[in-house]
């Protein structure tokens, strides 16, 4: 029998129709929860960030960290492991990182109009219409960008995507279980030696992919029979040293047989290859209501490969530590609204594993007693020099990877 892929939008009944296939067909159902979780396991990487990779937001961090990216093929991996196993049920976003050469998968879409998607949302949630339609727009933004990362497609319906798309408002559950059931049964969809080598490519691939992500890269892997390619898609100067760690890295995973190497078509963009140096500060937030002296300070930060994302206000601070997760701060304490000193009262409460260096032009002896009393790591003056602040910097994320280590 194939594997049975379901795919669906929020409140389209989609746990009711897997268990019913599960039942009727005996199959083992995997949720993205399991395959979060045994991600998690593999990797080491905490489960509530893994599976934040299915939210439409992307960290502004993220063109530093490739941390979506490194998710991506942690997520594929446990996924890989899974597929060489029978009588599978995939259900949920990581259903599209079935690759299509795998053709005993049954990829099925469960979509329905507006109307019977908040209807089922009063129903089950108890929710009000206003609220329900809100948030069916918000999950249906969460399934356009996944579909956009992997596919460059905006549709998450598309039907390009799947072997059969259902509509739930017009079929009952028994009659998906009925259609499924029928279309699974299909010779095209067959077990052969064909899908099961594409099955062990997957799996190498993802191996792959996981062992450069170790080591801060993120380039496009694919296997045929052991043989790997792996295409650079953004510009890098020294692509012959590059190509050579590449190579390296891939060719010490077992079962590789080659190695090789090209660019895309994105090398020509204007978008720089940066390796994600894991030592490095690149989750840095600069918080400081002088616009050209903190965008300054953003570049030079660049082009020493620190990455950093700005606030210019107490209040836009705060909301960028609870939803992108800084890992240091540079504050400055005199700013409108929330002033520095409540930003850094506020922060080591709710996220005390941040590191917050105090940098100010206005500050008092008073005022750095303070803020070293409420955790500060280190209290700066302006004008600072670049290289006082990185080295600062520098011992603020060491700290910070200590503790997480």
């Amino acid at each position: 029998m194939p594997i049975i892929a379901v795919y669906s939008g929020i409140f389209c009944k989609q746990d009711a129709v897997t268990k019913r296939v599960k039942d009727h067909t005996a199959f083992e159902l995997i949720e993205d929860k399991d395959i979060v979780a045994k991600a998690g396991k593999l990797s080491g990487m905490n489960e509530g960030k893994l599976a934040q990779t299915f939210s439409s937001k992307t960290s502004v961090f993220n063109k530093f960290t490739h941390e979506k990216e490194r998710s991506i093929s942690y997520l594929k991996c446990a996924l890989a492991e899974i597929l060489c196993r029978d009588d599978i049920i995939i259900a949920g976003f990581a259903a599209h990182l079935i690759p299509k050469d795998i053709t005993h998968v049954l990829r099925v879409c469960l979509i329905a109009d507006m109307k019977f998607r908040t209807s089922v949302a009063v129903k089950e949630r108890g929710l009000a219409e206003k609220d329900a339609t809100k948030l069916i727009h918000k999950e249906d933004e969460d399934r356009s960008a996944w579909v956009k990362t992997l596919f460059q497609i905006n549709d998450p319906w598309d039907a390009s995507l799947y072997d059969i798309v259902i509509p739930m408002d017009k079929t009952s559950v028994e009659d998906v279980t009925t259609i499924i059931g029928k279309n699974a049964g299909k010779d095209i969809l067959a077990v052969t030696e064909r899908s099961r080598k594409a099955v062990e490519d997957f799996l190498l691939s993802a191996k792959v992919e996981w062992e450069l992500a170790k080591e801060g890269h993120n380039v496009d892997v694919s296997v045929s029979g052991g043989e790997v390619n792996l295409t650079i898609n953004k510009h890098v100067l020294m692509l012959g040293r590059l190509e050579d760690e590449l190579k390296s890295i891939a060719s010490g995973v077992p079962g590789v047989k080659s190695v090789e190497t090209k660019v895309g078509k994105g090398f020509y963009k204007a978008d720089i290859y940066r390796k994600y140096d894991f030592e490095i500060p690149s989750k840095v937030l600069l918080v400081d209501d002088e616009r050209e002296f903190v965008q300054t300070l953003s570049e030079r930060l660049f082009l020493r490969d620190m990455g950093s994302a700005v606030a210019y206000d107490g209040e836009s601070a705060l909301s960028l530590v609870k939803e992108d997760e800084p890992e240091v701060m540079i504050l400055d304490l005199r700013m409108p609204g929330i002033d520095g000193i409540e930003v850094l009262r506020r922060v080591k409460k709710s996220r005390p594993d941040i590191e917050v260096i105090i940098l100010t032009g206005h500050g008092s002896e008073e005022d750095k007693k303070v803020c070293m009393e409420l955790g500060a790591f280190a209290y700066l003056h302006k004008p600072v020099d670049i290289d006082v602040l990185s080295k600062t910097l520098k011992m603020a994320n060491e700290k910070v990877r200590k503790k997480k280590s």
